[in-house]
């Protein structure tokens, strides 16, 4: 604005974006974490769940993103995009993350009891995104 008012309106954040290379397998995997999206999904080149409170999370092939910028490649090493999902006590923290290590993803990091009064764990979704798991300590 040209009188250096602040607009009457504030953006809010309202989806996060993930870029991924095969979309059924990120969909299943965080089909695992509680996520409702529906099967037809993963053929689409765009998924999209709704979180508590509203907030979206969204994942787009590689082929729609680079339809969007031909240039687009996706980052080496990873995304700065962090994930954490809160469980229900400690116990789930180790249980959600051996059921997502036997069903072939990997894991990161084994539970442990962090520092910072939290238990903890972080496995990799199939775009080897670091997905973190934890609930407060007793």
């Amino acid at each position: 604005m040209s009188n250096g008012t602040r607009p009457t309106t504030t953006p809010h954040l309202a989806a996060i974006g993930m870029a991924v290379a095969d979309m059924a397998a990120s969909l299943a995997f965080y089909r695992r974490l509680g996520l409702a999206v529906p099967a037809e999904a993963d053929t689409a080149p765009h998924a999209e769940a709704t979180l508590p409170g509203g907030l979206r999370l969204m994942w787009d092939t590689y082929e729609t993103l680079r339809s969007i910028d031909p240039a687009w490649t996706p980052p080496a090493g990873g995304t700065a995009t962090g994930l954490a999902f809160v469980c229900a006590d400690p116990a789930e923290v180790d249980t959600v993350y051996a059921d997502l290590v036997a069903a072939g993803y990997t894991g990161e990091k084994a539970p442990w009891d962090a520092p910072w009064g939290q238990r903890y764990a972080v496995v990799q979704d199939p775009d080897g995104q670091g997905v973190d798991l934890f609930a407060p300590l007793a």
